[in-house]
C-alpha cells in the first residue's frame, strides 16, 4: 500500500487532520508515503519545520516533492535568486527516487520560480525520467509524482496549470509500462487516463491520480480533506475526512 497525500499548505493545517492520518499510518502502516507538493503555504521556515516534524512522526519512509507554494512568493529577492533554499535545508534534494517493496516512485521538480502556478519540465527532465523508469524493476508499480497535473478539468481549469510537454513525456515514459502519475494542486479528486485523452496508443492505461488536500482548511468545491492510496495490485483508493468522526474513512 502506498498512501499518496498532497496539499499540506502547513500555516493553513487542520491539527484533527493530521492526528487522523497519524492513526491511519499506525494502524495501516503503508509501505511509503508520497507528498506532492505544496507542502506550507508561504514556504515560512516554521511552516517547513512543521511539516517536517509531521512526516517524521509518521515513521514511514517518504518522498517529497515542491509545489508553488513552497518558494517564497512576496519575498520578490528570494523567489529569484535562492527559490528553495528552505525547502532544500528541510528536505533536501529537489528531485529523488523511492523504491519499495511493491512501487517505484521518480519524483520531480516542477516548479519555475518565474511562474506562480504553471507546472514546466524540461526534456533534461523527461529523458532523466525515461532512464530511471526504464531501469526500474518490471514486476514493480511504476509512478512519477510532481505537483502539476497533466490534465485538468477543461470546465474548470482549460490548460493553463499543466506542463507544455506534457504529451512527450508520455510518449516517452509510457514504454517503459508506467503506471501512472501522482499530483496534487487543484485541490480536486479524480483519476483520468492519459493513455486515452492524449490519444497515445498504448496497450495499457496512464493514469492521472489527483489528490486532493489532506490536511489543510483551504478547501475547494465543496470537498472534505482528502488522501489517495494505491494498492499493491494497482488499486486506487480514496478516503474522505470525517467531521463527526474525525477519522479518514474510504468512500
Amino acid at each position: 500500500m502506498l498512501l499518496h497525500l498532497s496539499d499540506l499548505h502547513f500555516g493553513t493545517e487542520r491539527e484533527e487532520c493530521i492526528q487522523a492520518i497519524q492513526l491511519f499510518c499506525q494502524q495501516k502502516r503503508p509501505e511509503a508515503i508520497i507528498i506532492s507538493g505544496d507542502l506550507t503555504q508561504r514556504a515560512r521556515f516554521k511552516q517547513f519545520y512543521d511539516c517536517r516534524q509531521f512526516l517524521d512522526s509518521l515513521h514511514i519512509p517518504y518522498l517529497v516533492v515542491p509545489g508553488n507554494h513552497d518558494i517564497p512568493l512576496y519575498h520578490v529577492w528570494n523567489r529569484f535568486f535562492s527559490p528553495f533554499v528552505r525547502y532544500q535545508a528541510f528536505f533536501g534534494r529537489l528531485e529523488s527516487t523511492l523504491e519499495t517493496e511493491h512501487f517505484y516512485i521518480v519524483g520531480m521538480n516542477s516548479i519555475r520560480r518565474r511562474y506562480h502556478t504553471r507546472g514546466h519540465i524540461s526534456l533534461e527532465q523527461i529523458h532523466e525520467t525515461d532512464t530511471k523508469l526504464k531501469n526500474a524493476p518490471t514486476n514493480k508499480i511504476k509512478l512519477v509524482t510532481f505537483h502539476q497535473p497533466f490534465y485538468t478539468f477543461p470546465n474548470e481549469h482549460g490548460d493553463r496549470d499543466c506542463p507544455v510537454l506534457a504529451k512527450i513525456a508520455l510518449e516517452r515514459w509510457g514504454e517503459t509500462g508506467l503506471f501512472g502519475l501522482l499530483h496534487g494542486h487543484l485541490h480536486k479528486v479524480a483519476v483520468h487516463d492519459l493513455n486515452q485523452i492524449f490519444q497515445l496508443g498504448f496497450n495499457h492505461p496512464i493514469l492521472d491520480i489527483h489528490a486532493g488536500t489532506a490536511t489543510s482548511d483551504r478547501l475547494r468545491f465543496g470537498f472534505s480533506n482528502s488522501f489517495n492510496v494505491i494498492l499493491d495490485d494497482g488499486t486506487i483508493e480514496h478516503y474522505w475526512f470525517d467531521e463527526k468522526q474525525k477519522i479518514f474513512l474510504r468512500s
